[in-house]
């Protein structure tokens, strides 16, 4: 399965985006999907994981409350809808593909998107 993460792009402080990532090749059904971001210099860090039927969601503490994560199985397609951003939200966002239960941790997740850029003016 590919994954094409696309929604980045620049946005003031209190806007909001939506990120849409897009499977192509096979189907991620039975599969949690998650998104992750890596800023310049840092680790790429968990943001938010969604289970297969929707009922399990993980979301970091840092973007809980303004951050949702949702998933449209017939368009084999994940969405992160973003609102309430920060500057300290800019960064490369990555979708993945993982297992069956929702885990923040990178190695959770075996397929990665090649990233969309989410940048935050202050």
């Amino acid at each position: 399965v590919q994954l094409q993460a696309s929604g980045g792009g620049l946005v003031q402080a209190g806007g909001s985006l939506r990120l849409s990532c897009a499977a192509s090749g096979s189907t991620f059904r039975g599969y949690v999907m998650g998104w992750f971001r890596q800023a310049p210099g840092k680790e790429r860090e968990f943001v938010a994981a969604i289970s297969w039927s929707g009922i399990s969601i993980k979301y970091a503490d840092s973007v809980k409350g303004r951050f949702t994560i949702s998933r449209d199985s017939a368009k084999n397609t994940v969405y992160l809808q973003m609102n309430m951003l920060r500057p300290e939200d800019t960064a490369v966002y990555y979708c993945a593909k993982g297992a069956v239960v929702p885990s923040t941790a990178r190695n959770g997740y075996d397929t990665w998107g090649q990233g969309t850029q989410v940048t935050v003016s202050s």
